[in-house]
């Protein structure tokens, strides 16, 4: 006979706090909802009308959609919810020096053959004769350049096959969306602001928050999605932030939204200004926009002016002002508190990195679910995986200011000259020799989005891989120009992105199955 565990006696973690809402906050909570729905555990989320939220972040990469799937959400419903666009990589204009743009794609360039990157053949080409851009050998870049959009099927062949797409959506109507899906999982949502943190006097652990009615919410587990203040992992527990002031200038933004222009691209827009850059986010029903600046090289009204003049259509709304230090907590989780979003840190928002670092934290929190022992060993392993992690996509963002030619201003000047965070340096180094990059173990940003960025910066390396001179040439050069072929036609056949959006939305006749074309190179 098994002896009954009482509620009392074990270890599990009965009650999960979340203290905040927002976008990390009821990504938090739908997580919860979708893995943790046990019979025993439950989730509180607490959140405040009364206090804003920053929803700095419109456009994703392309690991959202497997989160997304995770969760069993019917992507036509989540674009319509969320007023959702398709988006295929990002356009850099005036970045690598003023007058040039080249575009950072997902998915990959071309295939690898026999192990070696594309890029080595590509380099090995270059250097030749005259070559198209390294675009052209991608499908995601030919489909998004053109303004074309589609979906393929799991069992498409073909250039179609590597299509590899993210969203822009709406981010306050993807956390209510996200809000259903929770409390229809079981999720309870408490409205309330905090006025006191309770502590137990011997562990320092949480045991509970004090709402301004009084009420005491008890939790085993603690989750901060409070955002920049860092309620519970910096107010409470005073865990400490690092700064990379020095590496990422830039402090402040001002967002404003915009009426939509015709064309409805399927990719973010991010040029770079004097002091700064600029985003442009294209939504179903409207344009986000908005310019990110350092405070020590720009005023706020040079700043205001600059985003205006640079509108597609309309300004629909007065610029909001954010202000940040980038980056990031300490610990991420410290005692029984564990911060997500941007309670555990920001970078900045080029790339749009910050909802893929709260998806990391929910997938690690996931992998290393403690008891009410809190073991020091998981705890350890959560915040080195996390450190790494922001300490990466800290140096890829560090690269497109240090990869540059602008003089234009003290900003570029510091940019271009500054010493560089560490690990970056001897990344360049290695691209610079040969065009190595190595990612391998790391989920975010690949060999093409370093590749895209070096390249599309103007740091063309000295050599190639060796290797790449063991394939014959005549045929590297057959199957390069037939990749190219492959995806110029495959995109000639795609619907804009804005036909595709109204195919997948008109549900008579029903949504088009996924797009199956072609037929493997």
């Amino acid at each position: 006979m098994t002896e009954e565990v009482s509620i009392d006696s074990d270890r599990r973690i009965r009650r999960i706090v979340i203290v905040g809402g927002g976008t990390a906050g009821w990504m938090a909570a739908a997580t919860m909802a979708r893995f943790m729905n046990n019979g025993y555990t439950k989730t509180v989320l607490i959140e405040s009308d009364e206090i804003g939220i920053v929803g700095v972040g419109e456009a994703t990469i392309p690991p959202i959609v497997e989160f997304n799937r995770m969760l069993g959400l019917n992507e036509n419903e989540f674009l319509a919810a969320t007023q959702g666009t398709f988006k295929l990589g990002i356009e850099f204009v005036d970045w690598g020096a003023i007058g040039e743009r080249y575009f950072h794609p997902f998915g990959q360039y071309g295939h690898q053959i026999h192990g070696v990157h594309f890029h080595h053949f590509y380099l090995r080409e270059a250097a030749k004769r005259p070559m198209p851009n390294i675009a052209e050998y991608c499908m995601s870049a030919v489909a998004g350049l053109q303004n074309k959009m589609a979906r393929p099927a799991a069992s498409a062949q073909g250039p179609i096959r590597e299509l590899t797409y993210a969203y822009h959506f709406d981010a306050s109507l993807y956390a209510k969306y996200l809000r259903s899906y929770a409390e229809a999982g079981g999720v309870t949502r408490v409205e309330g602001k905090i006025t006191d943190v309770l502590r137990d006097n011997e562990t320092g652990y949480l045991e509970a928050v004090r709402l301004e009615n009084g009420t005491e919410i008890h939790g085993d587990l603690f989750i901060d999605c409070s955002g920049f203040r860092g309620l519970l992992i910096e107010q409470a527990l005073g865990t400490g932030y690092e700064s990379w002031g020095q590496w990422l200038l830039n402090d402040r933004a001002y967002a404003v939204p915009c009426a939509n222009p015709e064309e409805l691209t399927p990719y973010t827009r991010v040029t770079a200004k004097r002091a700064g850059w600029q985003w442009r986010i294209p939504l179903q029903h409207r344009t986000g926009n908005g310019i990110v600046f350092s405070s020590a090289h720009m005023s706020d009204d040079e700043a205001i002016d600059t985003l205006l003049s640079g509108l597609d259509g309309e300004a629909l709304d007065e610029p909001r002002r954010i202000n940040f230090t980038p980056g990031r907590r300490k610990l991420s989780w410290n005692k029984n508190v564990v911060s997500m979003g941007l309670s555990s840190g920001f970078i900045e928002p080029l790339e749009s990195t910050s909802i893929h670092l709260i998806q990391n934290a929910l997938a690690m929190l996931l992998l290393v679910f403690p008891d009410r022992r809190f073991l020091d060993a998981e705890r350890d392993k959560f915040n080195a995986v996390m450190q790494l992690k922001y300490e990466d996509v800290r140096n890829f963002i560090a690269l497109h200011f240090a990869a540059t030619t602008r003089d234009d201003s003290d900003y570029w000047n510091y940019c271009r000259t500054m010493e560089l965070p560490p690990g970056l340096a001897e990344v360049i180094d290695l691209w610079r020799a040969k065009g190595r990059t190595f990612r391998e173990g790391f989920d975010l940003f690949g060999v093409t989005s370093w590749v895209a960025v070096l390249l599309g910066q103007g740091i063309v390396p000295d050599g190639y891989d060796p290797v790449a001179d063991s394939m014959d040439e005549n045929r590297v050069l057959e199957a390069m120009e037939q990749m190219r072929a492959g995806y110029r036609q495959t995109a000639a056949q795609m619907p804009s992105q804005r036909e595709f959006l109204q195919m997948i939305a008109n549900p008579s006749p029903p949504a088009p199955a996924p797009i199956d074309w072609g037929t493997p190179l």
